[in-house]
């Protein structure tokens, strides 16, 4: 649920608090897609841990508020933070990123955890990644890869390739759409999405 952005008056307790301390803290929020009547300003999230509700709340920050990126953090960083039996597989993750020369990072609930601290990751949690789109010779052997390590565990690996546009395609869509004939593949960028055949991307 994103919550309203004209304030936090729908927050109590410790999920106010938290909230109120965020900037202070120095921790990030993500950039999300805007809407066609947001206007000027920049358009962020801000996912509060699963213990406080899972809320997810939506603000807007001045276009001219000096934001910066944060820069991102690989398996091998985020396996730090990681509930211990995670730690194998992103280790594994990283040698797989380090075969194929792709420097993937991490984003969701383990990515959450590693900036904050805060308890974002559960059993059961996913791992979300992002590759660099591998040369069209080697995709074949990360998507190989990636299922491989998926299926092994603990957690289910979910994530996106990006292409060199900056659009993004879900993996394990582009894994099974490849070996259909005409199969499609949902492409996705802040601008929106649309449906494209999954061979000719990697032409």
């Amino acid at each position: 649920m994103l919550a309203a952005t004209n304030g936090l008056d729908a927050l109590a307790g410790e999920a106010r608090q938290l909230v109120e301390g965020w900037a202070g803290r120095g921790w990030p929020v993500i950039v999300r897609r805007c809407g066609v009547n947001d206007g000027d300003d920049v358009a962020v999230g801000l996912p509060l841990p699963p213990g406080l509700g899972k809320l997810r709340l939506g603000f807007f920050l001045p276009a001219d508020s000096g934001m910066k990126a944060v820069a991102a953090v690989s398996p091998a960083e985020a396996a730090r933070s990681a509930l211990a039996p995670l730690r194998p597989q992103l280790v594994a993750v990283a040698a797989l990123g380090a075969r194929l020369g792709l420097r993937s990072s991490v984003f969701g609930a383990l990515l959450w955890q590693h900036l904050t601290g805060l308890a974002y990751l559960r059993p059961g949690s996913d791992i979300d990644l992002l590759w660099p789109a591998p040369r069209p010779d080697r995709l074949d052997e990360l998507l190989e890869n990636l299922v491989a390590l998926d299926t092994a565990g603990p957690a289910r690996l979910d994530g996106e390739i990006v292409l060199p546009t900056g659009e993004a395609v879900n993996w394990r869509e582009l894994h099974s759409q490849l070996v259909r004939s005409g199969g499609t593949v949902l492409v996705k960028s802040m601008h929106g999405a649309e449906l494209r055949c999954a061979r000719r991307l990697f032409a």
